[in-house]
C-alpha cells in the first residue's frame, strides 16, 4: 500500500472516531482528522505514537497523537 492510500485510510479511521464523538488531539491540542493526517504527511524525521484514552467503561473516549523523534 502506498503512502497516499495509507493517509486516506488513516483519514477515514479518524473521521470514524470523530463521528463517535471521540476527541482527537495532537501533542495535547484538539485536532481534526485532516490536521492529524497533514502532520503525518509533513513530518520526515519524526513519527507520532497513538495513545488511547479510555472512559470508566473501557471505551475509547480520546485518541492522542504524541510526536516522537526518531
Amino acid at each position: 500500500m502506498g503512502e497516499k492510500e495509507e493517509m486516506k485510510e488513516m483519514f477515514q479511521e479518524l473521521t470514524g472516531f470523530e463521528k463517535k464523538n471521540i476527541s482527537l488531539r495532537i501533542n495535547g491540542v484538539p485536532a481534526s482528522p485532516m490536521q492529524i493526517v497533514q502532520a503525518h504527511t509533513m513530518c520526515e524525521r519524526q513519527s507520532y505514537m497513538r495513545d488511547y484514552v479510555l472512559n470508566d467503561k473501557g471505551d475509547v473516549k480520546e485518541v492522542w497523537f504524541q510526536n516522537i523523534t526518531i
